[in-house]
């Protein structure tokens, strides 16, 4: 495998001159190479002492009290809003609570609803679109979306979308960034098509919140989900958030109506009046723990620029595909990620034919990303607190594994 000094040297000057490289330090991290951030982000160094500080002294103490002294009722539509700038969302618009799976059933149902309720003379409307190559829960959801509405589901593939959407269809649901391949789907373009056809579009953002900017109200995306233990690193399994467009809430029908998302919540009463505005996306009791630690993480985001983060993660993933052409031997691995930025979210994945086995390997020597079956390694390059030198070091060890 050949040596390259200069690559090192380059990933040196590179680091020295990165603007974001002092968050870094707001992470607890090692001297592992840690490119899986897109599965599970690093924890933030505020984490642990706000949790304890909920559980200790909130709930420890404060008890019951805590629902209004110490912000729990709140907390769904104030952490929604903290969230909402790394979207693109004014405030208002976000809620955050339940699994990205939960938000994908309100969101696609709520959808169908809307587009069902005889305004704007789009009712008749019975077709759902989904994206065929989505994480496999969404397409679960979607299906399960379409029966109970009654509408047929299309899986189809994202570029097929402006040719395929018509007058039954009812609404999209989309992912912004592929999870295998780490391609960009163009969400300005595809919202328009979708619109011009009458539909709503719903885009699924965990791979995409945090990296890129994404642009939901200017691009008038209708709902949106996404998760928030990726690049937001909110830690597992910690609460997903649903975004539905200001001017759509009055109308926004979820199909699950819980007892937070009531207008009159303590008044207990047997029928349903939803509450104004996002929080009508609300369903049970909020889960604190884990949402409390999510507003802790995204303390993390103070003064950082969205854009910022895109140019960094371009760049790093440039440098990386540049290290892994010089280091591993011809023909060994095989890009699927988009080599054109406008295509690109912050990942890069390379088809390699053992690359189970390979990525144990590569764990085993200090450098973790993951494996999706059959033959994809996932690189993940969170810009927080990944650096050019750990892009450098990643590549010359997969060489080394490799040769």
């Amino acid at each position: 495998m050949p040596d390259v000094p200069e690559l090192r040297e380059r990933a040196a000057e590179l680091d020295a001159a990165d603007e974001l490289a002092k968050l870094r330090e707001q992470f607890v991290l090692d001297e592992v190479v840690y490119l899986d951030g897109n599965s599970l982000g690093a924890l933030p160094v505020g984490v642990p002492g706000r949790v304890d500080d909920v559980v200790r002294r909130q709930w420890g103490e404060l008890r019951i009290r805590s629902w209004e002294e110490s912000g729990w009722w709140t907390a769904p539509e104030r952490i929604g809003d903290r969230i909402a700038p790394l979207v693109g969302a004014a405030p208002g618009q976000i809620v955050v609570g339940d699994s990205t799976s939960v938000n994908v059933f309100k969101a696609l149902v709520g959808a169908v609803r809307l587009v069902g309720d005889g305004r704007d003379g789009r009712s008749g409307r019975n077709e759902i679109l989904v994206d065929a190559t989505t994480f496999p829960t969404d397409g679960y959801i979607a299906a399960s979306a379409a029966r109970l509405t009654g509408c047929e589901l299309r899986p189809l593939e994202p570029a097929e979308v402006p040719g395929a959407v018509g007058p039954r269809t009812a609404a999209v649901l989309l992912n912004h960034v592929d999870y295998r391949t780490g391609r960009l789907h163009d969400l300005p373009s595809l919202t328009s098509a979708i619109h011009d056809a009458g539909a709503l579009a719903v885009w699924d953002l965990c791979h995409s919140a945090g990296a890129l900017p994404v642009g939901l109200d200017e691009h008038g995306v209708d709902l949106a989900v996404g998760c928030t233990y990726k690049y937001l690193n909110g830690g597992p399994g910690s609460p997903a958030y649903l975004y539905v467009r200001g001017d759509l809430q009055d109308r926004f029908d979820s199909p699950l109506p819980g007892w937070n998302s009531h207008a009159d919540p303590f008044g207990m009463s047997p029928s349903y009046a939803p509450a104004p505005g996002a929080l009508r996306g609300r369903v049970g009791t909020p889960d604190i723990l884990s949402m409390l630690a999510l507003e802790a993480a995204l303390e993390v985001w103070e003064d950082v620029s969205i854009d910022a983060v895109r140019a960094k993660s371009l760049a790093l993933t440039d440098f990386f595909l540049e290290c892994v052409a010089a280091y591993v031997t011809g023909g060994r691995v095989e890009s699927i990620t988009p080599s054109a930025h406008a295509e690109r979210g912050s990942q890069v994945a390379l088809r390699c034919p053992d690359a189970g086995e390979v990525m144990k390997r590569l764990i085993e020597r200090g450098v973790v990303g993951d494996f999706r079956h059959p033959d994809v390694l996932r690189f993940g390059f969170t810009p927080l607190y990944v650096g050019f030198g750990d892009v450098e070091r990643a590549a010359r060890v997969l060489g080394e594994t490799l040769g």
